[in-house]
């Protein structure tokens, strides 16, 4: 697979640059949500990352899932879409990006949990009253607002 960011780095240097991607709020049938632990830093987050030149957001939510956790997402529902200062990120080598991040629910998927250990410590389901107070920058707001939403979801059986 190509290495579009990458790419683009080799050109521009550490520069700030808008960068498109997707998460996925993975539920199991316990409604516990599932964080993964990267290992840039000490930080929980929400599987997801980068779009790939020609790539939909959809399949880069299912690859992001696959390659960093293992499993294997079917229905994707779109939750909602994330853009603005909040989203500014300046990782441990000095890129700079503002994320547009498209994020996706899902309660239907299949595999193991399979960390990829180049990009993670670990991969869990977390009960919705207990989640870790150490979140990534750019999920806390998405994970906020989602537990704000849970019950409404659960009622519109949209999850």
């Amino acid at each position: 697979m190509a290495d579009y960011i990458g790419d683009l780095r080799k050109l521009i240097g550490t520069r700030p640059i808008i960068m498109c991607g997707a998460n996925v709020i993975l539920l199991n049938d316990q409604d516990q949500i599932l964080l993964h632990h990267r290992i840039d830093r000490d930080w929980w987050g929400l599987p997801g990352g980068a779009m790939e030149l020609g790539e939909s957001l959809e399949q880069t939510a299912s690859r992001e899932v696959l390659e960093e956790v293992g499993l294997v997402c079917g229905e994707l529902k779109l939750f909602n879409v994330y853009s603005d200062e909040k989203l500014y990120y300046k990782y441990p080598d000095g890129n700079e990006v503002y994320n547009v991040t498209t994020t996706y629910l899902c309660n239907d998927y299949s595999g193991e949990i399979v960390v990829d250990l180049s990009e993670g410590r670990d991969a869990r389901f977390f009960p919705l009253d207990n989640i870790p107070s150490n979140l990534s920058s750019t999920i806390k707001e998405i994970v906020e607002e989602f537990l704000l939403k849970y019950h409404d979801l659960k009622a519109q059986r949209v999850i």
